[in-house]
Protein backbone atom coordinates (compact mmCIF):
# COMPACT_ATOMS: atom_id res chain seq x y z
CA UNK A 1 0.00 0.00 0.00
CA UNK A 2 1.36 3.43 -0.99
CA UNK A 3 2.47 5.59 2.05
CA UNK A 4 0.75 9.00 1.88
CA UNK A 5 1.61 12.57 3.47
CA UNK A 6 -1.43 14.54 3.99
CA UNK A 7 -0.54 18.37 4.43
CA UNK A 8 -2.79 20.28 6.78
CA UNK A 9 -2.03 23.39 4.62
CA UNK A 10 -0.37 25.33 1.23
CA UNK A 11 3.18 25.86 3.95
CA UNK A 12 3.13 21.74 4.16
CA UNK A 13 2.27 21.18 0.74
CA UNK A 14 5.35 23.52 -0.38
CA UNK A 15 7.37 21.75 2.17
CA UNK A 16 6.17 18.05 0.67
CA UNK A 17 6.54 19.50 -2.58
CA UNK A 18 10.72 20.57 -1.94
CA UNK A 19 11.16 17.09 -0.27
CA UNK A 20 9.84 15.31 -2.84
CA UNK A 21 12.05 17.01 -5.35
CA UNK A 22 15.13 17.31 -3.38
CA UNK A 23 14.36 13.05 -3.05
CA UNK A 24 13.34 12.41 -6.66
CA UNK A 25 10.25 10.55 -5.13
CA UNK A 26 7.38 10.76 -7.64
CA UNK A 27 3.56 11.99 -5.75
CA UNK A 28 0.30 11.22 -6.82
CA UNK A 29 -1.71 14.27 -5.96
CA UNK A 30 -4.85 13.48 -4.35
CA UNK A 31 -7.85 15.86 -3.83
CA UNK A 32 -10.56 13.55 -2.10
CA UNK A 33 -9.44 9.92 -4.31
CA UNK A 34 -13.18 9.88 -6.48
CA UNK A 35 -11.02 9.90 -9.53
CA UNK A 36 -8.01 7.97 -9.05
CA UNK A 37 -8.79 5.78 -12.18
CA UNK A 38 -9.04 8.85 -14.64
CA UNK A 39 -5.65 8.51 -16.37
CA UNK A 40 -2.74 5.91 -16.28
CA UNK A 41 -1.38 4.80 -13.41
CA UNK A 42 0.89 7.21 -11.58
CA UNK A 43 4.95 5.94 -11.16
CA UNK A 44 5.34 4.16 -7.34
CA UNK A 45 6.29 6.48 -4.87
CA UNK A 46 3.91 8.24 -2.32
CA UNK A 47 0.79 9.76 -2.13
CA UNK A 48 0.25 13.32 -1.43
CA UNK A 49 -3.60 13.56 0.11
CA UNK A 50 -4.86 17.27 -0.06
CA UNK A 51 -8.07 16.51 1.96
CA UNK A 52 -6.67 18.69 4.27
CA UNK A 53 -6.94 21.78 2.09
CA UNK A 54 -10.63 22.14 2.31
CA UNK A 55 -13.47 24.64 2.86
CA UNK A 56 -14.62 27.70 1.01
CA UNK A 57 -12.68 30.71 1.42
CA UNK A 58 -14.29 33.83 -0.16
CA UNK A 59 -18.09 33.76 -1.03
CA UNK A 60 -19.32 36.98 -2.75
CA UNK A 61 -22.86 36.10 -4.68
CA UNK A 62 -23.30 39.32 -5.98
CA UNK A 63 -19.83 39.54 -7.52
CA UNK A 64 -20.41 35.78 -8.82
CA UNK A 65 -17.72 34.33 -7.79
CA UNK A 66 -16.45 31.82 -5.07
CA UNK A 67 -12.99 31.19 -3.94
CA UNK A 68 -11.91 27.39 -2.26
CA UNK A 69 -9.64 25.32 -1.64
CA UNK A 70 -8.43 22.60 -3.83
CA UNK A 71 -9.93 19.42 -2.16
CA UNK A 72 -13.23 20.72 -1.12
CA UNK A 73 -16.07 18.52 -1.76
CA UNK A 74 -18.42 19.24 -4.77
CA UNK A 75 -21.41 18.69 -2.31
CA UNK A 76 -20.29 20.92 0.33
CA UNK A 77 -19.95 24.04 -3.23
CA UNK A 78 -22.90 23.22 -4.36
CA UNK A 79 -24.74 23.14 -0.77
CA UNK A 80 -23.56 26.75 -0.39
CA UNK A 81 -24.79 27.85 -4.10
CA UNK A 82 -28.30 26.80 -3.80
CA UNK A 83 -28.69 29.00 -0.55
CA UNK A 84 -28.49 31.48 -2.89
CA UNK A 85 -29.92 30.38 -5.61
CA UNK A 86 -26.81 30.00 -7.86
CA UNK A 87 -25.01 26.95 -9.65
CA UNK A 88 -21.84 26.00 -10.92
CA UNK A 89 -23.25 26.67 -15.10
CA UNK A 90 -20.66 24.11 -16.64
CA UNK A 91 -21.97 21.60 -13.87
CA UNK A 92 -18.90 19.20 -13.69
CA UNK A 93 -19.36 15.31 -13.46
CA UNK A 94 -19.32 13.45 -10.30
CA UNK A 95 -17.40 9.96 -11.37
CA UNK A 96 -16.90 8.25 -8.21
CA UNK A 97 -19.88 6.11 -9.11
CA UNK A 98 -18.39 5.38 -12.60
CA UNK A 99 -15.40 4.08 -10.49
CA UNK A 100 -16.74 2.04 -8.26
CA UNK A 101 -17.35 4.45 -5.59
CA UNK A 102 -19.38 6.78 -3.38
CA UNK A 103 -21.95 9.53 -4.57
CA UNK A 104 -20.44 13.56 -3.97
CA UNK A 105 -17.24 12.38 -3.18
CA UNK A 106 -15.42 14.90 -5.97
CA UNK A 107 -13.46 17.79 -5.06
CA UNK A 108 -13.75 21.36 -6.79
CA UNK A 109 -9.72 21.00 -7.44
CA UNK A 110 -10.41 17.73 -9.50
CA UNK A 111 -13.29 18.54 -11.43
CA UNK A 112 -10.94 21.87 -12.69
CA UNK A 113 -7.84 19.83 -13.00
CA UNK A 114 -9.67 17.12 -15.17
CA UNK A 115 -11.46 20.10 -16.86
CA UNK A 116 -14.54 18.67 -16.15
CA UNK A 117 -17.84 19.77 -17.52
CA UNK A 118 -21.26 17.92 -17.57
CA UNK A 119 -24.15 18.29 -20.70
CA UNK A 120 -24.51 22.88 -20.43
CA UNK A 121 -20.83 22.51 -22.16
CA UNK A 122 -22.63 22.82 -25.50
CA UNK A 123 -23.92 26.20 -24.13
CA UNK A 124 -21.40 27.86 -21.38
CA UNK A 125 -18.28 25.84 -21.81
CA UNK A 126 -16.07 23.86 -19.95
CA UNK A 127 -14.54 23.83 -16.88
CA UNK A 128 -11.55 26.15 -17.89
CA UNK A 129 -14.13 28.42 -18.98
CA UNK A 130 -15.10 29.26 -15.57
CA UNK A 131 -11.82 28.82 -14.07
CA UNK A 132 -10.61 32.48 -12.66
CA UNK A 133 -7.67 31.66 -10.80
CA UNK A 134 -5.42 29.75 -8.27
CA UNK A 135 -2.36 29.63 -6.16
CA UNK A 136 -0.71 26.77 -6.38
CA UNK A 137 2.68 24.98 -5.94
CA UNK A 138 5.41 23.84 -8.85
CA UNK A 139 7.30 20.64 -9.02
CA UNK A 140 10.42 23.26 -8.64
CA UNK A 141 9.05 23.78 -4.93
CA UNK A 142 8.03 26.96 -5.93
CA UNK A 143 4.57 28.88 -4.91
CA UNK A 144 2.80 31.01 -7.66
CA UNK A 145 -0.73 32.55 -8.24
CA UNK A 146 -2.76 33.26 -11.33
CA UNK A 147 -5.65 34.90 -12.41
CA UNK A 148 -7.86 36.28 -9.77
CA UNK A 149 -12.07 36.96 -9.13
CA UNK A 150 -13.06 38.09 -12.46
CA UNK A 151 -12.29 37.64 -16.24
CA UNK A 152 -10.48 41.45 -16.59
CA UNK A 153 -8.11 40.36 -14.27
CA UNK A 154 -6.33 37.68 -15.75
CA UNK A 155 -3.12 39.41 -17.87
CA UNK A 156 -0.07 37.77 -19.71
CA UNK A 157 -0.28 34.02 -19.76
CA UNK A 158 -3.44 32.42 -18.51
CA UNK A 159 -2.25 29.74 -16.54
CA UNK A 160 -5.84 29.02 -15.45
CA UNK A 161 -6.06 27.34 -18.98
CA UNK A 162 -2.93 25.69 -19.07
CA UNK A 163 -3.66 23.93 -15.39
CA UNK A 164 -7.53 22.84 -16.39
CA UNK A 165 -7.23 19.41 -17.87
CA UNK A 166 -3.49 18.54 -16.91
CA UNK A 167 -4.51 16.46 -13.98
CA UNK A 168 -1.76 17.71 -11.20
CA UNK A 169 1.11 16.78 -13.35
CA UNK A 170 2.23 20.31 -13.90
CA UNK A 171 1.32 21.83 -10.47
CA UNK A 172 -0.12 21.17 -7.04
CA UNK A 173 -3.18 23.41 -6.59
CA UNK A 174 -4.46 24.98 -3.27
CA UNK A 175 -7.14 27.07 -3.81
CA UNK A 176 -8.62 28.01 -7.03
CA UNK A 177 -11.30 30.82 -7.65
CA UNK A 178 -13.90 30.27 -10.26
CA UNK A 179 -17.35 31.43 -12.03
CA UNK A 180 -21.19 31.06 -10.39
CA UNK A 181 -24.14 31.88 -11.98
CA UNK A 182 -27.76 32.55 -11.42
CA UNK A 183 -29.48 28.64 -11.16
CA UNK A 184 -32.81 28.88 -13.61
CA UNK A 185 -36.15 29.54 -12.19
CA UNK A 186 -37.63 26.71 -14.13
CA UNK A 187 -36.30 23.26 -16.19
CA UNK A 188 -37.85 21.08 -18.23
CA UNK A 189 -37.05 18.54 -20.36
CA UNK A 190 -38.90 17.64 -23.93
CA UNK A 191 -38.67 14.38 -24.61
CA UNK A 192 -38.33 12.36 -28.20
CA UNK A 193 -39.33 8.71 -28.01
CA UNK A 194 -37.70 5.87 -29.78
CA UNK A 195 -35.54 7.59 -32.59
CA UNK A 196 -32.40 5.64 -34.14
CA UNK A 197 -29.32 7.00 -33.47
CA UNK A 198 -29.11 8.97 -36.75
CA UNK A 199 -32.34 10.36 -36.26
CA UNK A 200 -31.57 11.62 -32.66
CA UNK A 201 -28.59 13.05 -33.92
CA UNK A 202 -30.28 15.63 -36.55
CA UNK A 203 -33.00 15.78 -33.69
CA UNK A 204 -30.91 17.19 -31.76
CA UNK A 205 -28.72 19.18 -33.90
CA UNK A 206 -32.28 21.05 -35.24
CA UNK A 207 -33.02 21.91 -31.73
CA UNK A 208 -29.76 23.18 -30.37
CA UNK A 209 -29.71 25.37 -33.92
CA UNK A 210 -33.59 26.65 -33.30
CA UNK A 211 -33.93 30.05 -31.44
CA UNK A 212 -35.34 28.20 -28.50
CA UNK A 213 -32.03 28.43 -26.82
CA UNK A 214 -32.12 24.63 -25.90
CA UNK A 215 -29.31 23.99 -23.19
CA UNK A 216 -28.46 20.62 -23.83
CA UNK A 217 -29.39 17.77 -25.30
CA UNK A 218 -28.69 14.11 -24.97
CA UNK A 219 -29.78 10.77 -26.44
CA UNK A 220 -30.42 7.55 -24.94
CA UNK A 221 -30.44 4.29 -26.83
CA UNK A 222 -32.99 2.30 -25.07
CA UNK A 223 -30.49 -0.31 -23.22
CA UNK A 224 -29.21 2.96 -20.98
CA UNK A 225 -32.63 4.26 -20.62
CA UNK A 226 -33.83 1.58 -19.15
CA UNK A 227 -31.25 2.11 -16.30
CA UNK A 228 -32.64 5.33 -15.34
CA UNK A 229 -34.16 5.94 -11.79
CA UNK A 230 -36.82 8.43 -13.91
CA UNK A 231 -39.93 6.34 -14.21
CA UNK A 232 -41.08 8.29 -17.71
CA UNK A 233 -37.72 7.14 -19.36
CA UNK A 234 -37.01 3.84 -17.81
CA UNK A 235 -40.54 2.54 -18.72
CA UNK A 236 -40.64 3.92 -22.12
CA UNK A 237 -39.61 1.15 -23.34
CA UNK A 238 -37.18 2.36 -26.20
CA UNK A 239 -34.54 4.91 -27.08
CA UNK A 240 -35.11 8.45 -25.32
CA UNK A 241 -33.88 11.60 -27.04
CA UNK A 242 -33.77 15.05 -24.33
CA UNK A 243 -33.67 18.47 -24.69
CA UNK A 244 -33.24 20.79 -21.91
CA UNK A 245 -34.84 24.34 -21.71
CA UNK A 246 -34.01 26.79 -18.95
CA UNK A 247 -34.59 30.02 -17.53
CA UNK A 248 -37.48 32.22 -16.06
CA UNK A 249 -40.99 29.82 -15.92
CA UNK A 250 -42.94 31.52 -18.81
CA UNK A 251 -40.10 31.47 -21.63
CA UNK A 252 -39.27 27.59 -20.48
CA UNK A 253 -43.00 26.91 -21.04
CA UNK A 254 -43.34 28.82 -24.12
CA UNK A 255 -39.94 27.44 -25.47
CA UNK A 256 -41.34 24.11 -24.56
CA UNK A 257 -44.41 24.81 -26.42
CA UNK A 258 -42.51 25.40 -29.34
CA UNK A 259 -39.62 22.69 -29.58
CA UNK A 260 -42.91 19.92 -29.72
CA UNK A 261 -44.23 22.19 -32.63
CA UNK A 262 -40.76 22.02 -34.34
CA UNK A 263 -40.08 18.24 -33.06
CA UNK A 264 -43.70 17.04 -34.04
CA UNK A 265 -43.51 14.00 -36.27
CA UNK A 266 -40.33 12.71 -34.86
CA UNK A 267 -41.69 10.52 -32.36
CA UNK A 268 -43.98 10.39 -29.65
CA UNK A 269 -42.92 13.29 -27.65
CA UNK A 270 -43.26 13.78 -23.44
CA UNK A 271 -42.35 16.65 -21.31
CA UNK A 272 -40.22 16.33 -17.96
CA UNK A 273 -40.93 19.10 -15.16
CA UNK A 274 -38.22 20.65 -12.67
CA UNK A 275 -37.78 17.18 -10.16
CA UNK A 276 -37.53 14.51 -12.74
CA UNK A 277 -35.63 16.46 -15.15
CA UNK A 278 -32.86 17.44 -12.50
CA UNK A 279 -32.43 13.63 -12.14
CA UNK A 280 -32.56 12.44 -15.86
CA UNK A 281 -29.46 15.51 -16.34
CA UNK A 282 -27.40 13.64 -13.14
CA UNK A 283 -27.34 10.58 -14.71
CA UNK A 284 -26.74 11.74 -17.99
CA UNK A 285 -23.85 13.83 -15.99
CA UNK A 286 -22.23 11.24 -14.63
CA UNK A 287 -22.51 8.15 -16.84
CA UNK A 288 -24.17 6.30 -14.55
CA UNK A 289 -26.84 5.42 -17.23
CA UNK A 290 -24.00 2.99 -18.54
CA UNK A 291 -23.48 1.03 -15.17
CA UNK A 292 -21.36 2.11 -12.13
CA UNK A 293 -17.84 -0.31 -11.87
CA UNK A 294 -19.66 -2.58 -8.85
CA UNK A 295 -23.14 -2.42 -10.38
CA UNK A 296 -21.84 -3.19 -14.08
CA UNK A 297 -21.87 -7.50 -14.13
CA UNK A 298 -19.80 -7.49 -17.20
CA UNK A 299 -17.16 -5.10 -15.59
CA UNK A 300 -17.11 -2.99 -18.49
CA UNK A 301 -14.44 -0.17 -19.60
CA UNK A 302 -15.67 2.87 -20.76
CA UNK A 303 -15.01 5.34 -23.53
CA UNK A 304 -14.97 8.77 -23.92
CA UNK A 305 -15.59 9.71 -27.69
CA UNK A 306 -14.97 14.00 -28.73
CA UNK A 307 -16.41 13.49 -32.30
CA UNK A 308 -18.40 15.69 -34.86
CA UNK A 309 -22.17 15.20 -33.42
CA UNK A 310 -23.80 13.84 -37.11
CA UNK A 311 -20.58 11.29 -37.38
CA UNK A 312 -20.71 9.92 -33.99
CA UNK A 313 -23.71 7.74 -34.45
CA UNK A 314 -22.09 5.61 -37.20
CA UNK A 315 -18.79 5.49 -35.04
CA UNK A 316 -20.19 4.31 -32.43
CA UNK A 317 -22.89 1.87 -34.06
CA UNK A 318 -19.91 0.21 -35.45
CA UNK A 319 -17.27 0.04 -32.64
CA UNK A 320 -20.64 -1.29 -30.21
CA UNK A 321 -21.01 -4.13 -33.09
CA UNK A 322 -17.18 -4.86 -32.92
CA UNK A 323 -16.29 -4.54 -29.26
CA UNK A 324 -19.84 -5.81 -27.62
CA UNK A 325 -20.73 -2.73 -26.42
CA UNK A 326 -23.70 0.42 -26.01
CA UNK A 327 -23.14 4.33 -26.24
CA UNK A 328 -24.65 7.02 -24.56
CA UNK A 329 -24.98 10.58 -26.67
CA UNK A 330 -24.27 13.97 -24.65
CA UNK A 331 -23.33 17.10 -26.02
CA UNK A 332 -25.81 16.91 -28.81
CA UNK A 333 -24.05 14.11 -30.02
CA UNK A 334 -20.36 15.74 -29.90
CA UNK A 335 -19.97 13.50 -26.43
CA UNK A 336 -20.03 9.80 -26.92
CA UNK A 337 -19.82 7.27 -23.90
CA UNK A 338 -19.24 4.02 -25.53
CA UNK A 339 -18.97 1.10 -23.01
CA UNK A 340 -17.46 -2.06 -24.26
CA UNK A 341 -16.71 -5.67 -22.99
CA UNK A 342 -13.28 -5.78 -21.25
CA UNK A 343 -10.32 -6.86 -23.18
CA UNK A 344 -6.61 -6.60 -22.51
CA UNK A 345 -6.52 -4.02 -24.85
CA UNK A 346 -9.67 -1.74 -24.68
CA UNK A 347 -9.86 -2.47 -28.18
CA UNK A 348 -8.13 0.78 -28.34
CA UNK A 349 -7.00 0.53 -31.91
CA UNK A 350 -10.00 -0.44 -33.31
CA UNK A 351 -11.86 2.54 -31.40
CA UNK A 352 -9.20 5.26 -32.27
CA UNK A 353 -9.69 4.01 -36.25
CA UNK A 354 -13.06 4.80 -36.40
CA UNK A 355 -13.02 7.95 -34.35
CA UNK A 356 -10.09 9.59 -36.63
CA UNK A 357 -11.74 8.46 -39.53
CA UNK A 358 -15.17 10.56 -38.13
CA UNK A 359 -12.64 12.90 -37.47
CA UNK A 360 -12.37 12.93 -33.29
CA UNK A 361 -10.13 11.96 -30.76
CA UNK A 362 -10.67 9.54 -27.68
CA UNK A 363 -10.00 8.80 -24.52
CA UNK A 364 -10.07 5.74 -22.22
CA UNK A 365 -11.80 6.71 -18.99
CA UNK A 366 -12.60 3.18 -16.94
CA UNK A 367 -10.36 0.26 -17.27
CA UNK A 368 -7.92 -2.18 -15.01
CA UNK A 369 -4.22 -0.59 -13.81
CA UNK A 370 -2.60 -2.84 -15.76
CA UNK A 371 -4.95 -1.84 -18.99
CA UNK A 372 -4.56 1.54 -18.75
CA UNK A 373 -0.51 0.82 -18.16
CA UNK A 374 -0.40 -0.32 -21.58
CA UNK A 375 -3.04 1.19 -23.45
CA UNK A 376 -2.71 4.89 -24.32
CA UNK A 377 -5.13 6.55 -21.89
CA UNK A 378 -5.50 9.98 -23.94
CA UNK A 379 -5.32 10.01 -27.29
CA UNK A 380 -1.38 9.79 -28.67
CA UNK A 381 0.24 13.25 -29.70
CA UNK A 382 1.55 14.02 -32.52
CA UNK A 383 5.73 14.34 -32.65
CA UNK A 384 5.82 18.57 -32.52
CA UNK A 385 2.87 18.33 -29.91
CA UNK A 386 5.02 15.70 -27.97
CA UNK A 387 7.79 17.60 -27.38
CA UNK A 388 5.52 20.95 -26.64
CA UNK A 389 4.12 18.74 -24.02
CA UNK A 390 7.30 17.56 -22.94
CA UNK A 391 8.75 21.38 -22.68
CA UNK A 392 5.90 22.33 -20.22
CA UNK A 393 6.38 19.87 -18.03
CA UNK A 394 9.90 20.48 -17.75
CA UNK A 395 9.49 23.81 -16.84
CA UNK A 396 6.56 23.68 -13.98
CA UNK A 397 8.14 19.49 -12.94
CA UNK A 398 12.19 19.48 -14.02
CA UNK A 399 12.38 16.53 -11.84
CA UNK A 400 9.54 14.41 -12.62
CA UNK A 401 7.58 14.35 -9.46
CA UNK A 402 4.17 15.65 -10.14
CA UNK A 403 1.54 12.72 -11.08
CA UNK A 404 4.51 11.28 -13.44
CA UNK A 405 2.81 9.11 -16.67
CA UNK A 406 -0.79 10.46 -15.62
CA UNK A 407 -1.46 11.77 -19.02
CA UNK A 408 1.36 10.27 -20.87
CA UNK A 409 4.05 7.50 -20.33
CA UNK A 410 7.35 9.73 -19.21
CA UNK A 411 5.62 12.93 -18.98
Amino acid sequence: MTETLKPKDAAQVLEAVKWAAGEGTPLEILGRGSKRGFGRAVEPGLGLDLSGLSGIGRYEPNELFMTAFAATPMAEIEAALRQNNQQMAFEPADLGPLFGGDEDRGSIGGAIACNLAGPRRVKVGAARDHFLGFSAVSGRGEVFKSGGTVVKNVTGFDLSKLLAGSFGTLAVMTEVTFKVLPAPEKTRTVLVLGLPDAAAAMTMARALGSAHEVSSAAHLPKAAAGRSQVSYVAGAGRAVTAIRVEGPGPSVEHRCRALKELLKGKGEIEELHSENSQALWREIRDATLLGSANGDPGGRQVWRLSVPPMAGPGAAEALARDLAGEALYDWGGGLVWLAIAARPDAGHEKVRAAVAAAGGHATLVRAADEVRARVPVFEPQAARLGQLTARIKQAFDPKGVLNPGRMYEGV
